[in-house]
């Protein structure tokens, strides 16, 4: 996992919000920004997801030569062999928390630090084990002050279900 910084402009907060559906205009309007409680344009929560567009590694972004997820013959476009570190079967996004030590703003440099977390494991009522795991994402500002603390979930089966098990 790399770590990698990305800026936090007044655009991104807004295309941001209008994409969640949003219409708070702290988000938009800096004159209703400045006269609320937040005193300026500051960043919707769980926009700091946009940060995956600036991740060098991120494994959704086309690369040429590449099979990219979304084209091609099976469902994804990739055959995964080992998902998530290891083993068969694919991984699914089960949880996502926030921590916020302050709002992003406009004009902020933020700085990503992933780092695993815990796991741990569970039975399957079809898939035998599952497997979960977390990363531990920092955001930090140009100062090196933590802005936001945010722990990502994975979990994935030990195995495939088998189509005719799965009813």
């Amino acid at each position: 996992m790399a770590d990698f910084s990305f800026p936090v402009e007044a655009g991104q907060i807004m295309l941001f919000a209008r994409a969640v559906g949003d219409p708070n205009p702290v988000y938009a309007d800096p004159v209703a920004a400045a006269a609320s409680e937040a005193g300026g344009i500051l960043a919707p929560p769980t926009f700091v997801q946009v940060a995956a567009h600036y991740d060098p590694d991120w494994q959704l972004r086309p690369e040429e030569g590449k099979p990219w997820f979304g084209s091609g013959r099976t469902a994804s476009g990739v055959t995964q062999t080992e998902p998530h570190g290891g083993g068969p079967g694919g991984g699914l996004h089960a949880e996502q928390h926030f921590e916020y030590h302050r709002h992003p703003r406009p004009g902020d440099v933020l700085a990503v630090a992933r780092r695993p977390g815990d796991t741990w494991e569970k039975s399957g009522r079809r898939g035998g084990r599952l497997v979960f795991a977390e990363v531990i994402s920092e955001y930090r500002d140009a100062a090196g002050e933590l802005v936001i603390t945010a722990r990502n979930v994975v979990v994935r089966p030990e195995r495939t279900v088998d189509a005719g098990a799965a009813g």
